[in-house]
């Protein structure tokens, strides 16, 4: 077991030189909290990246899927989890629109502790086909000739669910209704079979179906067109200048030791920096943003004030 260790503390000061290694961290399997439902981009992003990192640790990465309350669950065990570094979780934007948006969360941001981002993706707005829906000013139209129309998102604080309070609002259009649920994958699932008109959601979901002719791609969420679909034309373009993607980032308990934390941020930088994590990336219509965990803190602040003036501005009810 020893030597075990000692080979792969080498391997890693290979691929992270200046790095302080913690010897000792990690001696058992890692335990990764997903806080949505197998299937969504998160998921798939977290599952990649703890394939890649097992034999790079020396130890098995366990990725635990715990949906539930807009992510609160997820976010609660591991902000509950002992600071040993065998506990950690990928967040997305809901961990930064719950602090505003959830008045009694059963923790708070400093009961977490930054460690690295992981990837972004822009957003497309879709629609079920038989809603008719082909473009923003079908939104409207439809909207105002008295027609109920619906929209999915991945829950209560998602970056989905922001983005379409922001579309109703620049529309004009108020009585479109937020139906949430557990996740993309789940939202999806919805929305293909009709249950829903409209979602923002990411290009690795949405490609396919697309392509297929089971959803009609209405824009981009972006201030250019985006280099994955440079056809689609964004929904500034059509007078809705809705900004908005989808990014997870890596967050463990507070108090866990600075060398284990520093550790594991370069650990999964070293990891998107490869060209195989690269390639299916791109391949996905994602980009790497990893960064160092100082870089990732400034963004959680920056994110946290950015959600707090859309949730303000567009009256999104608050959670109990």
């Amino acid at each position: 077991m020893r030597r075990r260790q000692l080979i792969h503390a080498s391997a890693l000061a290979t691929l992270l030189p200046g790095a302080a290694l913690c010897a000792r961290w990690p001696e058992q399997p890692l335990r990764w909290v997903v806080p949505f439902s197998p299937g969504g981009t998160t998921d798939f992003v977290t599952r990649m990246l703890a394939q890649a990192l097992a034999p790079l640790l020396g130890q098995s990465v366990e990725v635990d899927n715990v949906p539930g309350r807009g992510t609160v669950h997820g976010v609660k065990q591991v902000a509950d989890a002992p600071a040993d570094g065998y506990s950690w979780l990928s967040v997305t934007n809901s961990l930064c629109a719950n602090e505003t948006l959830v008045r009694r969360l059963p923790y708070r941001m400093h009961d977490l502790q930054p460690v690295s981002a992981m990837a972004r993706s822009e957003h497309v707005l879709v629609a079920y086909p038989g809603s008719g829906l082909k473009n923003v000013a079908d939104i409207v139209a439809q909207y105002e000739s008295g027609r109920g129309l619906s929209y999915a998102s991945f829950g209560p604080g998602s970056s989905a669910h922001l983005a379409g309070e922001l579309l109703k609002t620049i529309l004009g259009t108020p009585g479109i209704v937020h139906l949430p649920y557990s996740g993309e994958a789940p939202a999806l699932a919805q929305l293909l079979q009709g249950k829903v008109a409209l979602m923002f959601g990411t290009w690795p979901q949405l490609r396919t179906a697309i392509a297929q002719g089971k959803l009609n791609a209405l824009g981009v969420a972006s201030e250019k067109r985006s280099g994955f679909a440079p056809h689609l034309p964004t929904l500034g373009e059509q007078g809705a200048s809705v900004e908005s993607a989808s990014w997870s980032g890596v967050m463990a308990p507070a108090g866990v030791d600075e060398a284990v934390v520093q550790q594991m941020s370069q650990a999964i930088a070293a990891v998107f920096q490869t060209q195989s994590a690269q390639s299916l990336l791109q391949a996905h219509g994602l980009v790497s943003i990893a960064g160092s965990t100082d870089q990732f803190a400034r963004f959680l602040r920056s994110e946290v004030k950015r959600n707090a003036d859309v949730i303000y501005r567009t009256g999104i009810a608050f959670e109990d």
